[in-house]
C-alpha cells in the first residue's frame, strides 16, 4: 500500500475540482462536515501530554455531559490541523471522548506542514521518518494512559482508535501494545501495513483483542493487490474481525482538506466507522 512517496503523483489522477477555492481560503480551510442530528454538545481543549520522550501537544474533545468511550487518532502525513481538529469534534459530537495527536512533538509543535494539506511532501517526509515502531508503541501507551485519567473518559468501555495515511502502521502497533483497552481500530488510505519487513504493522495481528476496519485507497490496491488477502488471512487465523475494502478513491481521500477528497467515500468511510463504534466500544 501506498508509502507517501507516490502521493505528488496521485495528485495528477484524483484532483478536486474546487481545488483553487480551497487555496484561496488558505491552508486551514476544509469543506464543513454535515453535523448529525442527535449531535451532542462538546467542548473542546488544547492539551499537554508527558510521553517518555517529552511533552506532546494535542486537541482534546469530548461531550459536555458524561463519560463515553475514549478514542486516539493519528492524523496523516500532515499532522494535527484544523481539518483533524474537525473531525475530532464530529466524533465527540457522536457520543466518544476524542483525543487527536500531534505525532510530531519530538521535532515541532503543531500545526508541522505550512501549508496544511496542500503543503509539499517533500517538506514533512523528514518529520514522517522521524518515527520509529518503538515511537509508535510508546506514544500509543502514553496517549491511552492519558485517556484513561480524564473525567470524561469511561474507563469500562474500551478504546478506539484510528489512524490516516502514514497513521495506518501507528493503528495497528497501538492496538498491540494496549490489547487490553483497544477493542475497535480502523485505518483509511493507510500506508505500509503490509510489507516483507520483520517489523511489518501485519505481523502484530496476533496480538491485538480488536475489530478492525481497513478502507483502502483503490490506487493503493492497485500497487500492492496482495496485501488485502495477506490481511483478511492474518485477522482470520487471529479470530479477530476485520471489514476490508477499497474504495474508489485515491490515497488521503477522507481528511475535508486534501486536494483529493472525496466527500462522497469519506461519508460512507465515516459511517462504517461510526458502526464499528457503536457495535464494538460498549
Amino acid at each position: 500500500m501506498c508509502d507517501q512517496d507516490h502521493f505528488e503523483d496521485d495528485l495528477k489522477r484524483y484532483s478536486r475540482r474546487d481545488l483553487g477555492a480551497i487555496a484561496a481560503a488558505g491552508f486551514g480551510a476544509a469543506i464543513m462536515l454535515p453535523r448529525a442530528a442527535d449531535a451532542a454538545e462538546v467542548s473542546s481543549n488544547d492539551v499537554r501530554i508527558e510521553t517518555p520522550d517529552g511533552e506532546c501537544d494535542a486537541y482534546f474533545v469530548s461531550p459536555t455531559s458524561g463519560k463515553h468511550p475514549a478514542v486516539l487518532i493519528w492524523p496523516d502525513i500532515f499532522g494535527l490541523r484544523p481539518a483533524f481538529r474537525q473531525m475530532g469534534e464530529r466524533l465527540a459530537e457522536s457520543g466518544y471522548s476524542v483525543l487527536v495527536v500531534n505525532p510530531f512533538y519530538r521535532k515541532q509543535k503543531a500545526p508541522t506542514a505550512a501549508k496544511g494539506a496542500n503543503t509539499p511532501i517533500s517538506d514533512v517526509r523528514p518529520l514522517a521518518r522521524s518515527l520509529t515502531p518503538t515511537t509508535h508503541t510508546t506514544d500509543a501507551k502514553a496517549f491511552i494512559a492519558w485517556l484513561d485519567s480524564q473525567s470524561q473518559v469511561d474507563t469500562s468501555k474500551p478504546v478506539g482508535t484510528t489512524g490516516y495515511c502514514m497513521g495506518g502502521p501507528i493503528v495497528f502497533r497501538t492496538a498491540a501494545a494496549v490489547p487490553d483497552r483497544v477493542g475497535a481500530a480502523a485505518t483509511f488510505h493507510g500506508g505500509g501495513l503490509v510489507t516483507d519487513q520483520p517489523d511489518s504493522p501485519h505481523r502484530l495481528i496476533p496480538q491485538m483483542d480488536a475489530q478492525f476496519l481497513i478502507a483502502i485507497a483503490e490506487n493503493d490496491d492497485e500497487r500492492d493487490p496482495d496485501a488485502k488477502q495477506v490481511l483478511k488471512k492474518d485477522f482470520a487465523e487471529a479470530g479477530l474481525k476485520a471489514e476490508i475494502e477499497v474504495y474508489p478513491a485515491g490515497h488521503g481521500w477522507c481528511p475535508p482538506d486534501t486536494r483529493v477528497h472525496n466527500y462522497e467515500q469519506a461519508e460512507k468511510a465515516w459511517a462504517r466507522m461510526l458502526a464499528l463504534f457503536e457495535s464494538s466500544l460498549v
